[in-house]
């Protein structure tokens, strides 16, 4: 199992300890025993499909992780229908449709958010319930790379202020206010640049899922003093997909030099300037830009939100869930 993340380290040897604790902390097979009467959705053809570069999935890992997730969402967000038609009884208006409970997945470069995040997406629209669940990644909220250059910032590219956070906010808001349809930018790791001209779409869904390195930053102070708004504010329920720093970096390292054969071979790629290297100057390549951009966004600017998410997912070295984190309600 890998090691727990930093402060206390979760200690299952102690009841009374975990009884004052604002967490419910499950090892793998605890966690997994909540999900033995819940049919599994997904084929393993499925399961291949969202599976990303370096990540270690399989049947066994969804069913045992993420259909025990999967279930606890879908009871969220009915128990969210019944408080919005208990609300709008009390407030003696019609009921008009409930806004789509939004889900925010945040991590580290390389741990695993994204294919969390899409097996998310896949497994909860398989509840009858909800069958309409929208993904949107806040790649296509950073600054273009041009605006990026502008403000000599392009080295900090997925550092918070690299993000259009006024547009983020804006979209997210329009998505809790019930609008019909909102699109948002999309993103091209091949061009490794936003595309404002290929919007996503989102029509009415019943579950947004968020997905991003710093979905769970709080709130900033304005300028006159007052605190503005977060992304965050309006999630209704967040995940954090955590591991040991050495392991996502080792991650990190794996998959570039991976890709160093494959997408970083397309004469269209940003990246092809990668690709001729020898797997020497790419491993030392990848350390150098883990140690400079990756790492220090990781210590100062997602970790530091681990503590804000509902649930955490905690790896061990071979990208297995070992233990799992919720916080009580």
């Amino acid at each position: 199992m890998a090691s727990a993340p930093q402060g206390r380290s979760p200690d299952r040897s102690h009841p009374g300890d975990r009884d004052t604790s604002p967490y419910v902390e499950l090892d793998r097979s605890a966690w997994a025993a909540l999900g033995a009467a819940t049919e599994q959705p997904l084929a393993a053809d499925e399961v291949e499909q969202v599976r990303g570069l370096g990540d270690e999935l399989d049947l066994a890992e969804v069913e045992e992780v993420y259909l025990p997730l999967s279930r606890l969402l879908s009871l969220y967000v009915e128990s969210a229908g019944e408080l919005h038609r208990a609300q709008e009884s009390f407030l003696e208006r019609d009921q008009p449709p409930r806004t789509p409970f939004v889900i925010g997945v945040a991590g580290s470069v390389a741990v695993g958010k994204s294919t969390t995040a899409r097996l998310l997406q896949q497994m909860l629209a398989h509840w009858p319930e909800h069958p309409s669940v929208a993904l949107v990644t806040t790649d296509g909220f950073l600054y273009p790379n041009a605006e990026l250059e502008r403000r000599g910032i392009l080295h900090r590219k997925g550092f918070p202020e690299s993000y259009d956070r006024k547009a983020l906010l804006r979209f997210v808001v329009d998505i809790k206010s019930g609008k019909d349809e909102v699109t948002a930018p999309s993103y091209s790791h091949l061009f490794y640049d936003v595309q404002p001209d290929v919007p996503v779409v989102v029509k009415s869904p019943d579950i947004v899922v968020i997905e991003g390195l710093n979905v769970l930053q709080p709130a900033r102070a304005r300028e006159d003093g007052r605190m503005g708004l977060a992304v965050s504010d309006f999630f209704d329920f967040s995940v954090y997909v955590d591991a040991a720093t050495a392991d996502i970096r080792r991650w990190y390292v794996e998959r570039f030099l991976r890709l160093r054969g494959t997408a970083f071979r397309d004469s269209t790629s940003y990246f092809r300037k990668y690709a001729d290297l020898s797997e020497d100057e790419a491993f030392a390549e990848a350390g150098r830009i883990w140690d400079t951009i990756n790492g220090p966004n990781l210590a100062q600017n997602i970790a530091p939100t681990r503590a804000r998410a509902n649930l955490v997912l905690r790896k061990a070295g071979d990208h297995s869930v070992s233990w799992v984190r919720l916080r009580k309600i």
